[in-house]
């Protein structure tokens, strides 16, 4: 398992003059294939080592260890606040719960997801809110339906380690469904407003047209009603997209994503509201004669390298999940540093989050129909992060 600093993704031009002040990696950690399941660390995501100083770029530290196995094509990672951890499965439909000592429980099957090809469960998100049925708040989840991709939520009851998921009812239809290319991702951002990802749903033409809510970041309330600042009066907040499938945002409120290309290059993408992302007009980097009206990534891969779906950031740094090249990005926008981590060691990465203090939690995907998996596949990793 090693990591290196790559120059494979092509940078911008400021990023090439700052990478030179990268660091030297530290020593590779060893494969953890075969590492037992460890205790779950106590309150999941709000307790743990200390958080790195602020400020400073982090890379992984130390052997990834084994959190949890036997997952089944798993897609989201939810931290519920003081609530614990859920995961999705995308072919069974399933949240599962994460408990204490690694073991999994059903919490709730979402029943109209229909799975085939990309689609199925994906994207989980929460929603805290005393006021919800049971008292603790709302588990969103993006699917796909019989005709559409769409988006519910469901209260959660229950406390951690006995958690189920009430009925759900609908927040979002209509979003362009197919076998591939569905996006997925959900999170609320820091303007307490919920963000989703909708891919191109196999039609490019969805990307560029206002219409459709296909090839787009969608920015909605919880109920899904239209925010009175969205760039277009619509539930669309950026265009010209493929397939995204990671958000996340850095500590000054700045939207990053992830993005699949066709065939020659993946993307991270710093998103603005009413941006477009040249999807099909435009793959990764315009380069000479780029049309004003198109927004560069900043930073590209080679299909083979990435093809990127969850995201996540700790001090400003981005950490990119990448299926297809089977690895874990880094890139710190401020410095330029660009690497790769645990290449071809755990397969697929589907998903990435912040874990306890001072990690990183990701998730594996072989059993996705694409990856090779070994015994007790799917597993979820955890990582210290440190500068």
């Amino acid at each position: 398992m090693s990591a290196r600093t790559s120059t494979a993704g092509t940078l911008t031009l400021a990023a090439l003059l700052l990478l030179g002040a990268c660091t030297a990696s530290p020593p590779p950690p060893s494969a953890a294939t075969s590492t037992p399941a460890q205790p779950v660390p106590s309150g999941t995501a709000e307790a743990g080592s200390p958080s790195p100083s602020p400020g400073l770029p982090v890379r992984p530290v130390g052997d990834p260890v084994v959190i949890a196995s036997g997952l089944n094509a798993p897609w989201s990672i939810l931290h519920f606040p003081n609530e614990g951890t859920l995961i999705s499965e995308r072919d069974t439909t399933l949240v599962r719960e994460l408990l204490p000592d690694g073991a999994l429980r059903d919490a709730g099957r979402v029943a109209e997801a229909r799975p085939g090809g990309e689609g199925g469960l994906l994207g989980l998100a929460a929603l805290p809110d005393p006021a919800a049925p049971g008292g603790t708040g709302w588990v969103y989840a993006y699917l796909t339906g019989a005709d559409d991709n769409r988006i519910v939520r469901m209260p959660l009851f229950g406390s951690a380690g006995s958690h189920t998921l009430g009925d759900a009812e609908p927040v979002l239809d209509a979003i362009p469904k197919a076998g591939n290319h569905n996006g997925g991702r959900l999170a609320f951002g820091p303007d307490d407003l919920l963000y989703a990802t909708a891919g191109d749903a196999g039609d490019s033409g969805n990307a560029q047209d206002p219409a459709s809510l296909g090839g787009k970041i969608l920015r909605m309330t919880p109920t899904g009603a239209v925010p009175d600042d969205n760039p277009f009066g619509t539930l669309v907040y950026s265009s010209g997209h493929r397939n995204p499938q990671g958000i996340a945002w850095d500590s000054t409120g700045q939207l990053w994503a992830s993005e699949f290309g066709q065939n020659t290059w993946d993307e991270l993408n710093r998103i603005t509201a009413g941006g477009n992302y040249g999807w099909p007009v435009v793959e990764g980097m315009q380069g000479t004669d780029a049309d004003p009206g198109f927004i560069d990534p900043v930073q590209q891969w080679p299909t083979s390298e990435a093809s990127p779906s969850g995201l996540a950031i700790v001090n400003d740094t981005i950490f990119m999940a990448a299926l297809r090249g089977e690895r874990l990005w880094r890139f710190h926008p401020s410095t330029g540093e660009v690497d790769d981590w645990f290449v071809n060691s755990f397969g697929r990465l589907r998903d990435v989050v912040p874990g306890p203090d001072g990690t990183l939690w990701f998730v594996s995907n072989n059993t996705d129909g694409r990856g090779t998996p070994s015994p007790g596949d799917d597993r979820l990793y955890q990582v210290a992060v440190a500068p």
